[in-house]
């Protein structure tokens, strides 16, 4: 059969096709991974028992506001909602830490991982990122501090 010339034109014109198909799809975008050190002097926004509502400037690598919703689980661990807001979207995770509860300060140390982000950042993701801070318990005052790499 592949003496025949119709047989042969039909073939190159299938392989012409197929190979135009493919070079009109455009190439996947490369991921990017991203350094984050941020550092967050948050004030109370609200305070339901044992679950904070922070907000506050964020300072470091990419800006912008940041949001806690911070709950002390237990006597020995916190977990979180982080929502750090800089220029052109957001970038949002879930953070478990052990806490200390001192005189006049508690102290949280742990990971967090980002599950999602929105604009600019909107395929953000990652995990093991370095989540800490500490609580005022005179104003319930948190300042955090968020480290570590992430991709999108």
């Amino acid at each position: 059969m592949s003496n025949h010339p119709a047989y042969a034109r039909a073939l190159v014109v299938g392989v012409v096709s197929f190979a135009a198909s493919i070079a009109a799809i455009p190439p996947a975008l490369a991921a990017r991974t991203i350094s984050l050190n941020e550092n967050g002097s948050l004030h109370l926004i609200s305070k339901q028992g044992f679950t904070l509502n922070e907000q506050g400037p964020a300072s470091g690598t990419i800006g912008g506001t940041i949001y806690v919703h911070l709950k002390i689980a237990s006597s020995s661990t916190v977990t979180a909602e982080v929502s750090i807001s800089p220029r052109g979207g957001s970038i949002t995770g879930r953070a478990t830490a052990s806490y200390k509860r001192g005189s006049t300060t508690g102290s949280f140390s742990g990971s967090l991982s980002i599950s999602h982000g929105t604009g600019s950042y909107a395929n953000a993701h990652g995990s093991g990122l370095s989540f800490s801070g500490t609580i005022q318990r005179s104003n319930d005052a948190i300042a955090v501090h968020v480290n570590g790499r992430f991709s999108q």
